[in-house]
């Protein structure tokens, strides 16, 4: 070959950009901690994606959607309240695409989210005010709407009521586990807070393939699923409410509670034997997952999703001060301990249509700005609304 032609041949091999990227993400199996003759837990890894956590996936499906739809315009400032995942991805795509990103995060942020945000150069505004249930959510989410209210050409995701968050679960997400598994999957676990992984993980199974159960996590304090509400330690996990994105909570076949130290435990287990440095809403998934080989048949696999990696977690989780500074224990568990601890769970429910707790006026009264637009509909409820419209 000439070299001009080896020349032609380099340019017409058009490599992607960076946000088409957001895909495809690899799955690895647990080699350690399950046992012989329990199924394998499967891991997808969701920092693969480019800004490094699950949340690029429904934060760049969002900002498509609102560009193809005329709601997000050049020069725009996009307004999220986020303290991690979701707020980082934004502020990747916000770099990207020219937009300014402001950040609504509470105390709980971590320094090294809080360094992500401000490298990608997004405007950090920390509400300090707890809401109702102990938490921050609401009031982050009532200063985020306010200031898309008085900013002129701004954008809100509001993952929260957007249930464009679960949409791109539901095409991306969901038939990649499907195909990457194969039919060996029995279970699919994942942790819960806005909605989005199991709304759109659980309506996809419940279309295509029903006999692979979807299976919710949360963290005690958290009244996703009822229950008392008050202060945890989880990161990415937990509201006090039972978000719209999980529409239909019978395509759920059961849902767990851990304990924060299960959670870090768990975390922690996985960084020293099976060499996985995950973030702390990936170790309570993986506690439940482990729990659920146990009732499978050698050969059978349970998933569960790696929302992030651990570098995040590096002065919390990975840190032994930390720990003992808010009260968890920060010994390392052992293998057999940890599945103990697997054997010892019970669900929460296993009917999680009995534990619904919906606020069906949250979204009017926090000044949401999904509420009742239809530019904010997944694109078949959409078409639905036009053929209604046009009868």
């Amino acid at each position: 070959m000439s070299e001009s032609t080896e020349g032609q041949a380099a340019v017409s091999h058009t490599l992607p950009a960076l946000l088409e990227t957001v895909r495809s993400t690899p799955v690895a199996c647990l080699s350690n901690l399950t046992r012989k003759g329990d199924g394998e837990v499967v891991v997808k890894l969701e920092s693969a994606n480019p800004g490094g956590s699950l949340k690029d996936r429904a934060a760049w499906h969002i900002i498509r959607s609102a560009e193809e739809s005329g709601l997000l315009r050049p020069g725009a400032t996009v307004i999220e309240s986020s303290s991690g995942n979701f707020s980082i991805a934004l502020a990747m795509i916000g770099a990207i695409r020219g937009y300014d990103v402001i950040a609504v995060v509470d105390p709980k942020i971590t320094p090294t989210n809080r360094s992500l945000l401000e490298a990608y150069g997004a405007q950090i505004i920390v509400v300090d005010e707890q809401d109702d249930s102990g938490s921050y959510h609401k009031t982050r989410i009532a200063l985020a709407n306010k200031l898309h209210a008085e900013i002129a050409n701004s954008f809100r995701p509001d993952q929260c009521f957007n249930l464009q968050n679960g949409e791109a679960h539901y095409l991306g997400t969901a038939p990649e586990l499907a195909e990457q598994v194969g039919a060996s999957l029995r279970y699919v676990v994942c942790s819960v807070s806005t909605g989005g992984q199991i709304g759109g993980i659980s309506r996809y199974f419940a279309r295509h393939d029903p006999t692979v159960r979807v299976v919710g996590v949360d963290v005690y304090g958290s009244a996703i699923f009822g229950g008392p509400a008050h202060a945890y330690l989880v990161p990415g996990v937990g509201l006090s409410w039972t978000p719209d994105n999980i529409d239909d909570l019978s395509r759920l076949h059961s849902v767990y509670k851990v304990t924060d130290q299960q959670a870090y435990d768990m975390t922690r287990v996985l960084a020293r034997h099976e060499g996985l440095l995950v973030g702390v809403s990936t170790g309570a998934c993986a506690l439940v997952a482990l729990a659920l080989a146990r009732r499978c048949r050698s050969g059978e696999r349970v998933a569960c999703l790696a929302a992030d990696r651990g570098e995040r977690y590096l002065a919390t989780a990975f840190d032994e001060n930390w720990l003992a500074e808010k009260g968890l224990d920060s010994r390392l568990k052992t293998i057999e301990e940890m599945n103990r601890e697997a054997a010892s769970l019970v669900p929460w429910s296993t009917n999680p249509t009995d534990c619904a707790n919906y606020e069906p006026t949250l979204a009017l009264t926090l000044g949401s700005p999904t509420a009742g637009n239809p530019n904010y509909l997944p694109a078949d409820m959409r078409k639905q609304l036009d053929h209604e419209l046009t009868r």
